[in-house]
């Protein structure tokens, strides 16, 4: 459960880091996003940089008008890929933990 809670919360940064890099506040666009999200039952609503802020000055906005959107097929790459380089970095962290012992 750890485990999830980290990946979900490492998904997060990628949004943050959006706002953040437009001169935002990276926490208060991401939270509105997901109040948004919840309010309108919508899972589309992300963080519209391009555009001016909507009536609660903030920039979210609905991904799927915007024309933005990614295929599974390539969600699913990510995160295959992104599990094998954790795995990888596990492993050579357990190779230097075991050369520092002997």
């Amino acid at each position: 459960q750890y485990a999830i809670r980290a990946f979900a919360d490492a998904l997060d940064d990628i949004p943050l880091a959006l706002a953040e890099n437009a001169g935002l506040s990276p926490i208060e666009e991401v939270a509105a996003a997901k109040s948004k999200q919840l309010k309108e039952g919508s899972s589309v609503i992300g963080l519209g940089m391009d555009q001016s802020p909507d009536e609660d000055g903030m920039h979210s906005r609905n991904m799927k008008e915007a024309g933005v959107f990614e295929a599974l097929i390539g969600k699913q790459e990510q995160v295959q890929l992104a599990t094998q380089v954790v795995k990888m970095i596990l492993k050579i962290d357990d190779v230097i933990s075991m050369g520092q012992y002997q």
